[in-house]
Order: structure tokens, then C-alpha cells, then sequence
């Protein structure tokens, strides 16, 4: 199975959100459901079917990330050469050619992923139209309002 591309800091979120949800929501979830069982009939209890839910949702989170961190290859873009080539994890100026509009994207894993922050998918349109190329280019971007044609101002390896 191939791996996942992915930046430091967004292995460094998935690390933080795996240590919250193991050393902290669990045990909190544990003593819910034992607080919970302490009342009595299980049958007719709200509270230990939402502490359970909870739980298996936790856990199923806590599998989640565990499986991404396993797939990650984690890239530190700082480390590469600054060639001017658009690569994954580089942060690009562009223009829009026609409204003359500035825009700043850095090009992250799906799961980092959040364009209103500047942080586009490795699998987005834009970012595949990207990849490869280099400051100075031209480069048109198929957009559900139509074709987008976008200059790179410069590409930054922070």
C-alpha cells in the first residue's frame, strides 16, 4: 500500500488529537460508564448507552488516526531544495489574471485540508495544476464557474 503524503504539522495535530483522545477523553469516558452502570438497570439507561456510544466513537477516532500516522510519509518541505518548483507542502503567491486578485496556498495532505485557512488537498484541482510547475508560469484551473487562469507569483519552502 502506498503512502500518504502529509506535512509535520499535520502529523503534529493527529499526534496531539491521538494523545488527547488516549490519555484523556478515555479515561473520562471509562468513569462515565462506570458512574453510569452504578445506577442500576442497564436496560433503561440513557446515560451508559451515550457513554458507550461515546466510547466507541473515541476508539474508532483513536483507530482512525493510528491507521493515518501508519500511512504517513511525512514531508518537511524547509528541508528540501528551493528549486522554485511547485511540490507538495510549498506555499505558492499566485494571481488571478483576470480580476488581478492575490492569493496565498499552501499545498497540504486531505486531511489537512481548509481552504478558508489557505490549506488546499494535495487532490484538488488547483493543486494538481500546480504541481510541477514553477514561479513565473501560467496556469489555467478547471472550476465549476469555469476556466481560472492564475499566475505564480512565487513559491515558498517554509
Amino acid at each position: 500500500m502506498s503512502k500518504t503524503p502529509m506535512t509535520a504539522r499535520g502529523a503534529e495535530k493527529l499526534q496531539e488529537e491521538l494523545r488527547y483522545r488516549k490519555s484523556e477523553l478515555r479515561p473520562k469516558i471509562i468513569e462515565s460508564i462506570d458512574e453510569a452502570r452504578k445506577q442500576g438497570d442497564l436496560r433503561e439507561n440513557a446515560e451508559f448507552h451515550a457513554a458507550r456510544e461515546q466510547h466507541g466513537f473515541n476508539e474508532g477516532r483513536i483507530q482512525e488516526i493510528e491507521g493515518k500516522l501508519s500511512m504517513a510519509q511525512i514531508i518537511d518541505v524547509t528541508k528540501l531544495p528551493a528549486t522554485g518548483k511547485v511540490i507538495f507542502g510549498v506555499t505558492i503567491d499566485l494571481s488571478d489574471v483576470d480580476s488581478g486578485e492575490e492569493l496565498k496556498y499552501q499545498i497540504v495532505g486531505e486531511d489537512e485540508a481548509d481552504a478558508k485557512a489557505g490549506l488546499i488537498s494535495l487532490n484538488s484541482p488547483i493543486a494538481k495544476a500546480l504541481i510541477g510547475k514553477k514561479e513565473g508560469d501560467m496556469v489555467a484551473v478547471a472550476t465549476p464557474a469555469g476556466t481560472r487562469e492564475f499566475e505564480i507569483i512565487a513559491v515558498h519552502y517554509i
